[in-house]
């Protein structure tokens, strides 16, 4: 999600490319200071019926950042808030290595994994840190 400076979040989907009004209006009405915690940008995705990577590309097209990624990995005042848990059940580090994909965990995995094994989100990208393993694509397209 990081910029090199002077690059925009925009200019990673081509100079033509602009955002949809539907999707911007309510982007506008959820975000402060041009940001958008990860949680309130699948709620937008949710309430439109429009996939989360739909809603990723507007955010980046009005050249806001997302902040308070779900796993914990981005948008906190230190980075990120994730722990690695390398108590992790063997169970839950089974399935994320089974479920790699070109050696990194898909963010849409991670909350899969999640859901199937009634735990915080943030516990998957733990025992993902304590395993060396990168989580990626971001399923907003931050990463």
């Amino acid at each position: 999600m990081g910029l090199h400076e002077g690059k925009t979040f925009s200019e990673k989907h081509g100079a033509d490319a602009k955002p949809d009004i539907a999707t911007r209006d309510e982007i506008l009405k959820y975000a402060k200071n041009n940001e958008l915690p990860c949680a309130l940008a699948f709620q937008i995705a949710e309430d439109l019926e429009i996939s989360a990577s739909l809603v990723g590309k507007n955010i980046d097209l009005l050249n806001f950042k997302l902040i308070k990624c779900q796993l914990g990995l981005f948008g906190y005042p230190k980075k990120k808030i994730v722990k690695a848990r390398p108590d992790a059940d063997e169970e839950l580090k089974a399935a994320i290595r089974d479920a790699l994909s070109d050696n990194r965990l898909p963010c849409k995995k991670a909350w899969e994994f999640a859901s199937r094994f009634k735990i915080p989100r943030t516990a998957v990208s733990g025992a993902c840190e304590a395993m060396n393993i990168k989580i990626k694509p971001c399923q907003l397209g931050a990463f």
